[in-house]
């Protein structure tokens, strides 16, 4: 049970902190690479209108977000649990990944971003996370 316990709070500490990184790339994105003027990018109906002007760079920190926040978030339970973290980390990627089709679903943007988002930012970024863990546990 007490077990049971501390992987749960890993998990929404892992999920927290995944989805604080990915929420302040998102935020730093526009302070880098200038958006389409003239809209209000905050709301839902403003971040549709501009989708049509918006360029590929406009994309890198919507997918660095992605990939980032599922890469912590795994890293996180990876490191974090002795037990069943395998299935934690799938579930983590699922719930990232989940939340990307749904903004894939309600945001017009580019095939292009879509499928590269849905395709390589989440479970690519679990294996990866799982690879790098794997690989210094060896070193150590």
């Amino acid at each position: 049970m007490k077990r049971a316990l501390i992987n749960s709070l890993i998990f929404i500490v892992a999920i927290f902190v995944g989805a604080n990184v990915n929420m302040a790339l998102i935020n730093i994105g526009p302070t880098i690479i200038s958006m389409p003027k003239g809209f209000d990018l905050t709301t839902e109906k403003g971040l549709i209108a501009a989708m049509p002007f918006m360029e590929a760079k406009h994309f890198i920190f919507p997918f660095l977000a992605h990939a980032f926040g599922t890469f912590i978030a795994v890293l996180i339970v990876t490191i974090l649990m002795k037990e069943r973290s395998n299935f934690y980390s799938f579930f983590v990627a699922g719930l990232f990944f989940f939340g990307g089709a749904y903004m894939v679903s309600v945001l017009p943007a580019p095939i292009w971003f879509n499928v590269l988002d849905l395709v390589v930012a989440y479970f690519p970024m679990m294996f990866l996370a799982k690879w790098l863990v794997a690989k210094r546990r060896k070193i150590n």
